[in-house]
C-alpha cells in the first residue's frame, strides 16, 4: 500500500478533544448527540463532530504554532457547544470515562465504517464508552515519522499519567488511575506501535493488514501514537480526555516538546529514544495503575533502574524548558508540575468520594481554565 505522506510545519499543534454528553439532571450520559450536533450545523468538516456513540462530540482545533492558540480555539468551541447544550439540560464532562453510566446501555451511530467496527469488535466495541485527547504534531519529512512515533512511545507514562481521568467504571472503583487505557487496547489495531524504523516498513505492515483484512484503509491502525499521512503529523493517542483548559495544554505542550526533543535528536543522527517493547509496555501499565504514583522503568545504564513518576516528570520538565520557550509554550508545559503538586483529574474524582460526587466535580472543571482556581 504506498500511503503519501503529506509534509507540514514542524512542530505545528492541532488537538481533538472528546467530549462526553450528560443529563444534567440525572448525571447520565445523554444520547443526543444528534440534536446536539443539529444545533451546531455540524458535518465531517467543522470544528464540532460526531463520534462513535450517540453520548459523545468530538471537538477539533485547526493547526495552528502554539499551544496556546489550539486551546483557545477549543475553548471557542466549546462556547458555542455550550449553546446548543442548554436548552436540552446537557452538560459535557471531559473525562476518560463516566464515573457510573453503563457502558452495554448506550447507543452508537450507524453508517459502513461504524457497523464494520461494531461487528468486528462485538462485547469490546459495546464497552468503548470512553473518551480522549488526541494531539497532531506536525512533521516537516516523512522519514522522521517513523522515529517520532516511537520516540514519542517512549514517554508514555508521562504523556497518560498527567490526563489520568478514569478511575470508576459502572460506578465501581477500578484502582486504576485510567480505566480507558485498558479497555481502549483491547481493539484490533489498538495498542503501542510496533518498533518501525522507515516509511517502507509501514507501508509494507499496511499491506499485510489490508490483504488479511484487518483494516480498509490506513486510518484504521490505531496505535497509541501513530503517524497520520493526509495530515503529515504524528498523533498522540494516549491520553484520557481531561477536564480542564490548563490539562488540555499541558498535555499538549508535553507531546510538542517531546516531538521535538526526538526531531532534533534525529537531525543530529540520534536514535536514542527507542526503549525494548517489553520496557514500553510495562511502563503503560504502570502509568494506566497507578498514574503519578507509578515507578517509571528506565534505560539500563542510567544509574536506577526505576524512578517516581512525578520525579521523572518534573526532571523532563525541566529539561524541556528551552524547548517550551523555542515553541512558546513554556506556561502549559509548566503546568504539569501543577498537577504533581495538586493532583491529576483521577486524584481530584477520587477525593471527591464517589462516583455520584466525581461526576459533580467534572461537570464543574470541564470547561474551566484550571482546576485549582
Amino acid at each position: 500500500m504506498l500511503i503519501d505522506f503529506a509534509p507540514s510545519a514542524q512542530s505545528s499543534v492541532g488537538i481533538e478533544w472528546e467530549l462526553a454528553l450528560v443529563d444534567l439532571t440525572t448525571g447520565e450520559l445523554a444520547p443526543l448527540a444528534e440534536a446536539v450536533l443539529a444545533a451546531c450545523g455540524s458535518s465531517d468538516e467543522t470544528p464540532i463532530r460526531k463520534e462513535y456513540l450517540k453520548n459523545m462530540v468530538e471537538l477539533v482545533s485547526g493547526v495552528h504554532r502554539t499551544v496556546g492558540a489550539a486551546v483557545a480555539d477549543l475553548a471557542e468551541q466549546l462556547r458555542i457547544l455550550r449553546y446548543a447544550l442548554a436548552p436540552l439540560n446537557l452538560g459535557v464532562i471531559g473525562a476518560g470515562s463516566h464515573p457510573f453510566s453503563r457502558a452495554s446501555e448506550q447507543e452508537r451511530f450507524s453508517g459502513s465504517r461504524y457497523d464494520i467496527v461494531a461487528e468486528r469488535t462485538g462485547y469490546w466495541g459495546r464497552q468503548m464508552a470512553i473518551c480522549g485527547t488526541h494531539v497532531h504534531i506536525g512533521v516537516d519529512d516523512k522519514a522522521k515519522a517513523l522515529p517520532l512515533t516511537c520516540g514519542l512511545a517512549r514517554f508514555y507514562p508521562y504523556l497518560l499519567a498527567v490526563s489520568c481521568s478514569s478511575p470508576y467504571w459502572e460506578g465501581e472503583d477500578t484502582a486504576y488511575a485510567s480505566q480507558r487505557t485498558m479497555l481502549f487496547q483491547q481493539l484490533p489495531t489498538n495498542g503501542l506501535p510496533y518498533p518501525m524504523r522507515s516509511w517502507a516498513e509501514f507501508e509494507s505492515y499496511a499491506d499485510d493488514l489490508l490483504e488479511c483484512g484487518m483494516i480498509n484503509v490506513a486510518s484504521e491502525i490505531r496505535w497509541d501514537v501513530r503517524p497520520a499521512p493526509r495530515f503529515g503529523t504524528v498523533e498522540n493517542r494516549v491520553a484520557d480526555s481531561v477536564p480542564t483548559l490548563a490539562e488540555l495544554g499541558c498535555v499538549a505542550a508535553l507531546t510538542q516538546c517531546f516531538a521535538e526533543h526526538v526531531s532534533r535528536g534525529y537531525e543530529h543522527g540520534r536514535d536514542g529514544e527507542r526503549l525494548p517493547p517489553w520496557l514500553v509496555r510495562e511502563n503503560k501499565w504502570r502509568a494506566a495503575r497507578y498514574g503519578m504514583d507509578a515507578e517509571v522503568i528506565i534505560p539500563a545504564g542510567e544509574g536506577r533502574r526505576q524512578v517516581p513518576l512525578r520525579e521523572g516528570l518534573l526532571k523532563w520538565v525541566d529539561r524541556l524548558t528551552p524547548i517550551s520557550r523555542d515553541l512558546g509554550c513554556e506556561a502549559e508545559l509548566a503546568f504539569a508540575a501543577e498537577l504533581v503538586q495538586g493532583g491529576a483529574s483521577y486524584e481530584r474524582q477520587r477525593a471527591a468520594g464517589s462516583p455520584q460526587l466525581a461526576l459533580s466535580r467534572l461537570v464543574k472543571e470541564t470547561g474551566a481554565v484550571s482546576p485549582f482556581a
